[in-house]
């Protein structure tokens, strides 16, 4: 049966067609992966912080980890320790400070900044660089660092230390600095590329780039192999009808032979 003419043709038209679902189906699977790829974001370019942030608002995903330069100066008395920052899997303290960004003649109005500045590993460590900090003078210098989306402020759980902070938050270290009423803040910080001396930089790798692959043309692919392996099928379907049939007429044929040679 599968021989004949007339079912090879159906054969040969079923497989162009099944190629052709076959080809739509790897066309969709190259778009699912395409559109997977990861771009790598120009986080590691160097930008001017108001290029790619301004105050007041939540900083843009495309800014989070971007590594900036600002003109600013630290602010010496507004030095604060964070307690229980990691850095590469140990538990220590960052010394974090007020920078003010702008403000001069050339400039608009001045902008607060929080920078985390370094990493220490003991606490003793941490003050005695916050002191010696505190002791320089308030003059503008270029700050380098990544910029990172400001943390939410979290109530201490010890409360015998009720002043404690743990996270790097913009909010909670405004209402601590000195001089910042009515001023501008970045909803977001700073971590300084070059610590200062006897602190340790603080890791701060750049953002990682996720892929994702599209699920609706991943369906669309398996939905054309669906269709190829069905055109296959559909064929197959048909010769075997067409076969069972002839059959049947066979054993009707017999029959009746049987039947006309009784009488």
């Amino acid at each position: 049966m599968m021989l004949r003419p007339r079912w090879i043709g159906a054969l040969i038209l079923s497989l162009a067609l099944a190629a052709g679902f076959a080809l739509l189906g790897q066309w969709q699977l190259e778009r699912a992966v395409e559109s997977g790829k990861v771009v790598d974001a120009p986080s590691e370019t160097v930008l001017p912080l108001a290029q790619v942030a301004k105050p007041g608002g939540p900083i843009t995903d495309k800014a989070t980890g971007q590594l900036v330069t600002l003109e600013g100066s630290f602010v010496p008395t507004d030095y604060e320790l964070l307690q229980g920052r990691l850095n590469h899997g140990t538990a220590g303290w960052w010394v974090v400070a007020h920078v003010t960004v702008g403000g001069t003649a050339t400039d608009s109005e001045p902008v607060a900044l929080a920078v985390a500045r370094g990493w220490a590993a003991d606490e003793n460590t941490a003050k005695s660089a916050m002191a010696r900090l505190a002791d320089q003078p308030e003059t503008q210098q270029t700050i380098v660092g990544r910029l990172l989306p400001t943390e939410a402020p979290e109530v201490p759980k010890d409360k015998s230390h009720p002043f404690v902070m743990t996270t790097m938050s913009a909010a909670a270290l405004y209402n601590l600095w000195s001089g910042v009423d009515g001023q501008d803040v970045y909803s977001a910080y700073v971590v300084e590329a070059t610590p200062p001396a006897g602190l340790v930089k603080i890791d701060s790798p750049p953002p990682i780039q996720e892929s994702t692959l599209n699920w609706l043309n991943l369906f669309y692919a398996a939905e054309w192999i669906v269709f190829a392996g069905f055109a296959i099928f559909f064929w197959f379907r048909l010769v075997k009808d067409a076969k069972e049939k002839e059959d049947e007429l066979r054993e009707l044929e017999e029959s009746a032979a049987q039947l006309g040679k009784v009488d």
